[in-house]
């Protein structure tokens, strides 16, 4: 499956790509994630635990990161297992764009998935997406507001809320990538 879309987020690109790069502060973002070390340069370990539907699991993937261009763009490659919840691969080309004090991240997602989460059907993992995806953005855009300030709202691009997530979530957790199918 091919996936892409776009969030204009509320900060400058310099903050922007240091949060997307920061282990601490993806893992204090995103659900269930409970632990994201880097690995080398370009690289990332995770253990996230997942329920969507019927099917629990904690699944542990490996990412990495090519094409660097800070703050502009990378490619994120990942693979991850959830023993017989499932288990995935694949890519994901990230690009930001400054936009006066807030930064457009735009992205082209592919990947292939199997295993019981596959078997879930779309509307359960949209659910549990979206729902991951709301969290994930509150928390970032939270950690991104100036101290004792209160940045604005970023607004939805096309794609909506479940763009920047894939590219900080979904690349860990491998099964999570069919949230992104509409």
């Amino acid at each position: 499956m091919e996936l892409n879309g776009e969030r204009l987020i509320a900060a400058p690109i310099d903050k922007t790509w240091a949060a997307l790069n920061d282990p601490e502060v993806l893992k204090g973002c995103i659900t269930g994630c409970e632990s994201l070390e880097r690995v080398g340069d370009d690289g990332f370990a995770a253990l996230m635990a997942v329920k969507v539907g019927p099917v629990s699991a904690k699944f542990k993937g490996n990412l990495k990161l090519s094409d660097v261009k800070p703050p502009n763009s990378y490619t994120i490659h990942f693979d991850g297992q959830g023993g017989v919840a499932g288990h995935g691969k694949g890519s994901a080309d990230v690009s930001l764009v400054a936009e006066g004090q807030q930064t457009r991240l735009s992205y082209v997602a592919r990947a292939q998935v199997g295993g019981k989460l596959a078997q879930v059907g779309s509307r359960l993992i949209d659910a549990a997406a979206g729902k991951i995806a709301a969290d994930f953005f509150e928390a970032f855009e939270a950690t991104l507001a100036p101290p004792g300030g209160v940045l604005a709202p970023a607004q939805p691009a096309a794609g909506g809320n479940k763009a920047l997530w894939w590219v900080v979530g979904a690349a860990i957790v491998i099964a999570l990538i069919y949230w992104l199918s509409r």
